[in-house]
């Protein structure tokens, strides 16, 4: 093995990175055992702290793994990736079938317990969105998705809050590329102001069917022209 001296600064991300090539480039595949730190830090001419941060990241980053009393093995050759960079390179259409099975569910859920606070923020938020008729593509489409999420809220349940809350920047530049693309607000700059308007009644009035087919059927059109792009 032959590694070049670093330089100065920023040493651990520097040998974070030298060992990772090590790893994805083949020259220490899955099973092989990780010379000592005291090799890797003579060799990378660092001390043994900041090889042993580096071999901490490595491990955060699903390449490595220390055993009790034997050392540290590669276990992977390409590193995971974290649900959030996951969603953001995900293709829009792909994030936009999840968030059916999430806003449909939370929709039937937020008729069923909304409170009067939720159908209050649920009034504000359609007004919102009818105020950002007259406003640009990105405003409008922050208001339209700021409706989506007082429905959500309304359902009171924390994991489907947060599932949306991860959709929303994907969500976000997917919407107003749409928006742009087709040129959705040209004739009508409050578009699907029907819809939404049918959301909110529905779940002020507890209608859990209705509800969630009035969601669905939003979502699905614009799923169907996503995918036509």
């Amino acid at each position: 093995m032959s590694l070049d001296a670093l330089r100065p600064s920023p040493l651990v991300e520097q040998a974070t990175e030298r060992l990772r090539e090590q790893i994805t480039g083949g020259s220490w595949p899955v099973g092989t055992k990780i010379p000592g730190e005291t090799t890797l830090a003579a060799s990378l001419g660092v001390g043994r702290s900041t090889v042993r941060e580096a071999l901490r990241a490595l491990a955060g980053a699903g390449l490595v793994q220390a055993r009790q009393g034997s050392g540290v093995f590669v276990i992977a050759t390409r590193p995971h990736e974290d649900w959030s960079t996951r969603l953001r390179q995900a293709a829009i259409t792909d994030v936009y079938e999840v968030r059916m099975l999430v806003e449909v569910e939370a929709a039937q859920l937020a008729a069923r317990r909304r409170t009067d606070d939720d159908i209050t923020a649920l009034g504000e938020a359609l007004a919102g969105r009818r105020d950002a008729a007259g406003a640009g593509d990105a405003e409008f489409v922050d208001a339209d998705i700021a409706l989506h999420a007082a429905v959500v809220a309304a359902a009171h349940n924390p994991v489907l809050e947060g599932l949306f809350t991860e959709f929303v920047p994907v969500l976000r530049r997917g919407l107003i590329d749409l928006v742009e693309l087709l040129d959705l607000r040209s004739g009508t700059p409050n578009h699907g102001d029907d819809g939404h308007a049918a959301l909110v009644d529905a779940v002020t009035r507890a209608d859990a069917e209705a509800a969630g087919s009035i969601l669905r059927d939003e979502l699905q059109r614009t799923l169907a022209q996503l995918h036509a792009r």
